[in-house]
């Protein structure tokens, strides 16, 4: 397949970003491209453009917007390669899950409800629910700009960490295309998540229908506004706002009763939304036009009319809130596009 031809179909300039985003926050674009298909995201990228937008559902941009050129992810298409289901960068996260679901393809079904783009998932290792997208992740068709090529790079090259990747903050890769190995049952791998679980009413370990699992995930997700709904204000965000902090044993041990879940290499990973609970930052938290959601402590809202200067401040509050309490530094899950943490 050729990959460097191609002319993207539409160029726009000063267009306006936060539209394109799930917190609809964000200045305007000195120009953006859209490019429909892998022969058009190429040629766009190629020029090494300022930022590379799809869903945009984990990104904060700033006021200021991007002066020089974004490259809009509009490729569209998934097939079936034997045992791999591969993906178009551009297409649409929860529809993949849902046809997945539908064809008793196992692996994604505890990602229902994530908005944004398949290509965003393994640059973040999306993961939800006790399931990360780097469990089913074969390869990652990507353009590579320092060798001016196309190649494939399979699981282990992607370097996946918790919600980390090698693509994540360094822009030498663009994803293009992702083949997920999905085993076929009509019935989901063990649930790991004690809260799903018991929806469910199964064992944590246990087993149920793919389609059962889709229901109880989109309901837990919605009852948190972490489904896009435009009658639901709390789901003008980017998801959870900040990654659960990953700590030693002794660091975990001086905090009073936080929760602790294990990890591989006997480190302590804890709550991030107990941690900013406890440091005093309720749900509803914040009057003006930036707040904590209503329902889930980690989603940090746009109420409406509000400015990324204002959402950086709450969430630079609440981060000095909880290092003042407990000692423990938060990050932002979100990719930071024209401002630093």
């Amino acid at each position: 397949m050729c990959h460097s031809g191609g002319q993207a179909t539409k160029v726009r300039r000063r267009m306006r970003l936060a539209p394109l985003t799930t917190l609809r926050l964000g200045g305007p674009a000195g120009r953006l491209i859209e490019a429909h298909t892998e022969d058009e995201l190429v040629a766009a990228v190629r020029s090494r453009p300022d930022l590379v937008l799809a869903g945009g559902s984990n990104v904060v941009i700033s006021d200021a917007g991007v002066p020089g050129t974004v490259v809009l992810v509009r490729t569209r298409g998934a097939s079936v390669d034997g045992e791999l289901l591969v993906v178009q960068a551009g297409e649409p996260w929860d529809e993949v899950v849902a046809r997945c679901v539908a064809e008793r393809r196992q692996g994604l079904e505890c990602l229902s409800g994530i908005p944004g783009s398949t290509g965003a998932t393994p640059i973040q290792n999306v993961g939800a629910y006790g399931q990360d997208v780097s469990e089913t992740v074969a390869w990652v068709r990507v353009y590579d700009r320092e060798t001016d090529a196309v190649k494939v790079m399979d699981a282990a090259e992607c370097g996946f960490d918790y919600r980390r990747s090698v693509f994540k903050y360094r822009d030498r890769w663009t994803v293009l295309a992702v083949a997920f190995r999905l085993r076929e049952s009509a019935e989901s791998g063990p649930l790991r998540y004690a809260e799903l679980a018991r929806v469910l009413g199964v064992p944590v370990g246990g087993r149920a229908p793919l389609a059962d699992v889709r229901a109880a995930v989109l309901n837990l997700r919605r009852g948190k506004g972490m489904v896009i709904d435009p009658d639901d204000p709390d789901s003008v965000s980017a998801g959870s706002f900040f990654t659960n902090p990953i700590l030693t044993h002794e660091e975990w041990a001086r905090l009073p009763n936080a929760p602790a879940f294990p990890e591989p290499d006997g480190r302590i990973k804890t709550s991030a939304a107990w941690l900013i609970e406890q440091a005093g930052f309720h749900r509803g938290y914040g009057s003006g036009r930036i707040g904590i959601s209503s329902k889930h402590t980690l989603a940090l809202v746009n109420r409406g009319e509000a400015s990324t200067a204002d959402l950086m401040a709450l969430a630079r509050e609440i981060a000095a809130g909880v290092k003042a309490v407990f000692g423990v530094s938060l990050v932002p899950e979100p990719v930071l596009v024209g401002h630093s943490w």
